[in-house]
């Protein structure tokens, strides 16, 4: 374990001084492209201008042939692209893998400058973290980089959930982890072969109303992620880092999409992925306070002043603790409302 005091220290000379805090801006969808298809390419302009997040995608989508095309196809859209506020991310490949060494050799040294994100897969520990904490470092310095790349994990396997704790508080560049439910599913041996969402046969009964056991017994589908998105939200807030859901495959069932956002936004998590552009309104709509939570903030941080004792509110208690959870409302609200001049003229902020 690193001496507390050397935490922030570059871990190579030349590199520069990794941030003590992590830069929250709009992250309400991780938007992902394929570098490698000149369809997509072209459309990255128009996309990020559109998302808060754009992501150049390295890894499994990825066909085996086209990697080194993908790595330098993203080296070109970044060099004549001008993302504006845009954050770009890239997800190279696994550590495990033949190519995630010259994904970073390549990436950092060519166009460091212009990366904020590196999303790093199937994190299992803190050692993967460590790995990949040095070796930027070490290419932060060749290229002469002048701000420290932040680190994604991705949490999709059984030893990772075990692990997130450690993950979170791994190195100062962590900047959040997401929820990987595919790659999960398989790692636990669960039954379902869908990615992300719910299931079905996952499900809970009403008890029998009589002799009869299946007359009147309503049945009401659960979340099979609800605990690994809790554990994860709570190992990023005490890390002060961000929480995000993953992927949601089914790209026509958009009302069970925005579900599954929104019950990631209700636990705590920052954004989503999305992989189609009719994904990225969703995550839009579910990653923003509505303007009835925003307008109830107000009133309960008005009316409570400098936060302490206690009021009631239309026939409802609000105290010290209800109050922070307003100004975490108002704070989001605050952050979207200076990107976007439609939230801002909703939020009248």
């Amino acid at each position: 374990m690193r001496n507390p005091r050397a935490f922030l220290r570059p871990l190579a000379v030349g590199a520069p001084a990794p941030v003590s805090e992590v830069p929250f801006r709009p992250s309400r969808m991780i938007h992902f492209f394929d570098p490698s298809n000149e369809k997509m390419a072209a459309k990255v302009p128009d996309i990020a201008a559109k998302v808060d997040i754009i992501l150049g995608n390295l890894e499994d989508a990825v066909k085996t042939e086209k990697k080194e095309a993908a790595r330098l196809g993203l080296v070109e859209i970044a060099k004549k692209t001008d993302f504006g506020d845009t954050q770009l991310w890239v997800r190279v490949n696994s550590l495990d893998s033949p190519w995630v060494l010259d994904d970073l050799t390549t990436l950092v040294t060519e166009i460091g400058d212009k990366l904020d994100v590196i999303m790093v897969p199937k994190v299992e520990g803190a050692q993967d973290i460590h790995y990949v904490d040095r070796l930027l470092a070490q290419l932060e310095a060749k290229g002469n980089v002048k701000k420290p790349l932040l680190v994604h994990a991705i949490l999709e396997t059984a030893l990772g959930v075990t692990n997130v704790e450690e993950i979170a508080g791994a190195s100062p560049r962590m900047q959040g982890i997401s929820l990987g439910p595919a790659d999960l599913a398989a790692s636990r041996r669960m039954k379902t072969t869908r990615v992300g969402g719910g299931h079905p046969g996952y499900l809970v009964r009403q008890d029998p109303t009589g002799d009869d056991l299946t007359e009147g017994r309503t049945t009401y589908q659960q979340d099979l992620w609800h605990y690994t998105i809790a554990r994860m939200v709570d190992a990023c807030a005490a890390n002060d880092i961000l929480p995000f859901y993953g992927p949601f495959g089914d790209i026509k069932d958009v009302v069970a999409c925005e579900d599954q956002f929104r019950n990631a936004y209700l636990l705590g998590c920052v954004g989503a992925w999305s992989l189609h552009p009719v994904q990225i309104d969703i995550a839009k709509k579910v990653f923003s306070p509505s303007k009835e939570d925003v307008e109830h903030a107000k009133t309960v941080v008005e009316a409570m002043g400098d936060g302490s004792g206690a009021v009631m509110i239309n026939g409802k208690m609000e105290d010290d603790a209800s109050c922070k959870q307003c100004l975490v409302m108002l704070d989001l609200a605050r952050e979207l409302a200076e990107r976007d001049p439609e939230l801002k003229e909703l939020y009248a902020l």
